[in-house]
């Protein structure tokens, strides 16, 4: 999917990252399924969703209500096939919810946004406002160079299978977080 949609897209365009489920989204994802306690019957947000496989699992443990935002307009267009293929309704929220307040919500997932020092530092501000509204915030994290370690507590543990030709390795070993 990442070659023929980068394929198709042309020169300019930036990689399509929400082609491939990346090993932080897929620890939350797994995470959430083992754990269904942690979503089911409330509101959860889902920040970065990419192809949705978070939000999907959300919904799949029974979510009141999962809010998925996204900025790349393929990335929404896969995010609505992916629900459907999955039988789950999703909010979808587009453009750069960074820009804004956190939304209203019990919980709030993010699955592998700390890859970038600009956008990890966004990122923390955006989850730390939505904690202090009271949601309990989920991270999915591979041990990427700017998670702020310091500012999360250790749930879980995966070892993610993922291609070589995207990591560095073939497999990540990769947490969930609840930030303090």
């Amino acid at each position: 999917m990442w070659h023929a949609t980068e394929a198709r897209a042309g020169a300019g365009r930036p990689p399509p990252f929400w082609a491939f489920a990346w090993a932080g989204g897929q620890a939350l994802a797994r995470y959430v399924l083992d754990n269904p306690q942690v979503v089911r019957g409330k509101g959860v947000f889902d920040l970065a969703s990419g192809g949705g496989i978070v939000a999907i699992a959300a919904a799949l443990a029974e979510a009141r209500e999962v809010t998925a935002s996204e900025v790349d307009p393929l990335a929404i267009a896969a995010l609505h096939r992916n629900a459907a293929a999955n039988g789950v309704t999703l909010r979808l929220t587009p453009g750069d919810p960074l820009a804004g307040p956190p939304p209203i919500a019990e919980v709030i997932l993010a699955g592998d946004v700390f890859y970038e020092r600009t956008m990890a530092e966004r990122v923390l501000a955006y989850l730390a406002a939505g904690r202090a509204l009271g949601a309990e915030v989920l991270v999915g994290d591979p041990g990427r160079s700017y998670l702020p370690a310091e500012r999360f507590e250790r749930l879980a543990h995966y070892a993610i299978p993922v291609p070589r030709t995207i990591e560095d390795s073939e497999v990540k070993p990769t947490w969930v977080l609840r930030l303090g």
